[in-house]
């Protein structure tokens, strides 16, 4: 049985000059309310509901993205059985780039890890305790 129980958010880091665009694109063209804020004024950043429980993560960032363009990573809810999925894709041979860690994001306490997939994706798995 799979510990994983969704997409909770795709992130998207456009770059600084484009931020601004892509949010009025993803909120006022598209629709998508805002669910979370943080952040400040020279780095905001934002949560967007896609409307089925998952959302997008919109963040600026200083730089291009690589290939992958700027799809930073998509994030998986997970429950109480995070480290033990990080455990099965180490012992499987994946690379875990960020181990379980406790965060606070926007006042919720989260749990989340960073490991990569067989293309080379970034995979976040990502619990609000």
């Amino acid at each position: 049985m799979t510990k994983i129980t969704g997409v909770h958010h795709i992130a998207v880091f456009p770059t600084a000059d484009k931020y601004n665009e892509t949010v009025e694109f993803y909120t006022k063209l598209l629709g998508f309310p805002v669910t979370q804020s943080w952040g400040d004024p020279e780095r905001p950043c934002l949560m967007v509901s896609c409307g089925d429980n998952s959302c997008m993560e919109i963040i600026p960032s200083d730089k291009e993205r690589g290939a992958g363009g700027p799809l930073v990573h998509v994030a998986f809810w997970c429950g109480d059985g995070l480290d033990e999925v990080v455990e099965d894709v180490r012992k499987a041979g994946y690379t875990v780039r960020v181990e379980p860690q406790d965060l606070e994001l926007a006042g919720s306490p989260i749990r989340n890890a960073f490991f990569f997939g067989p293309l080379g994706e970034e995979i976040e798995l990502f619990w609000v305790k």
